[in-house]
């Protein structure tokens, strides 16, 4: 997500709810919970103009009712940030790290990795998907110092382009910019020397592909895993609630390039449920593993329970 929250939220989440652990094909994997935020007025706007801000309202309030939320009365929405460790063939691969210090309850990523008894220096890739704060805020600690240090890093040039390269200045919000350049440049800026830059498409081990998904930002992008004739979509920020799936043309004030997400959420979405894949989003709840299902004009979310 896109810019700095108010407050996180008010529970503390117990072990056994950070960290869920499961097969796709040969590759072990693990969800590990970062930490949850809530956001909510007066940093942002209320859920419902925050997550849907071109939906009319004629039609936002009955699908929020379906979904058990009252458009006058839903005040904060809480996420977890949610980030996705997999072992595959020798290697250890972490897809985004996390918000880092941007909270006080975030920053936890490194302690539940190692209650599976991976400590940082034992990552060997590290695929960001975008550079939002709270998907490369883990990157680097409170001196400055590469917390995976060991690690070979991967992400779009795309998005490593616009966020280095002066496009994002000329682009984002005034009340948004300082803290979003100054995440992205102080986590990205340490890796510089050992991130590979990928343009398109590209599979960076067996059974693992980077994906280009635009939309959210510019680079977004989607990571396959592939083992074993399963596959599970990583498709971090594509979606931020079940009711983009059902209304694929509704986004979130954080989504900057609409036309382009749109795009992304339809081919991507399409491929998950024509081919039955495994799906996993950052910001669902935990642990955001699920599957998508024809629905209408758009998808029905199933919960993997």
């Amino acid at each position: 997500m896109g810019s700095m929250p108010l407050r996180c939220g008010t529970e503390v989440i117990p072990m056994s709810d950070a960290i869920y652990q499961f097969k796709v094909g040969n590759f072990d994997c693990a969800a590990v919970i970062d930490g949850n935020f809530v956001y909510e007025p007066p940093m942002f706007p209320a859920p419902p103009h925050f997550l849907f801000v071109n939906a009319p309202e004629d039609r936002l309030i009955p699908a929020l009712t379906k979904h058990g939320l009252a458009f006058d009365e839903w005040e904060g929405w809480t996420t977890p940030y949610t980030c996705l460790l997999v072992s595959a063939g020798g290697k250890r691969v972490l897809i985004d790290t996390g918000a880092g210090a941007l909270g006080p309850r975030t920053g936890a990523l490194v302690k539940n990795l190692g209650s599976l008894g991976v400590d940082p220096g034992a990552i060997d890739l590290v695929i960001l998907t975008h550079a939002h704060p709270d998907h490369l805020g883990g990157n680097t600690a409170a001196d400055g110092s590469v917390v995976f240090p060991k690690a070979d890093w991967a992400m779009s040039k795309v998005e490593w382009d616009f966020w280095m390269g002066g496009q994002a200045e000329a682009v984002l919000p005034e009340h948004s910019k300082e803290i979003l350049l100054g995440y992205a440049r102080r986590n990205l800026g340490p890796i510089g020397d050992r991130v590979e830059l990928v343009d398109g498409e590209k599979e960076l081990l067996p059974g693992i592909k980077i994906l280009p998904a635009p939309g959210h930002t510019p680079g977004h992008s989607a990571v396959a895993i592939s083992s074993a004739r399963e596959e599970l979509l990583c498709l971090s920020d594509l979606v931020l609630h079940p009711l983009h799936l059902e209304e694929p043309e509704w986004f979130a004030g954080v989504d900057m390039l609409p036309d382009q997400l749109i795009s992304s959420r339809r081919t991507l979405l399409g491929t998950a449920a024509q081919e039955q894949s495994l799906v996993m989003l950052f910001h669902f709840p935990f642990p955001g593993l699920g599957r998508v299902r024809p629905r209408a004009e758009g998808w029905q979310w199933e919960p993997q329970s």
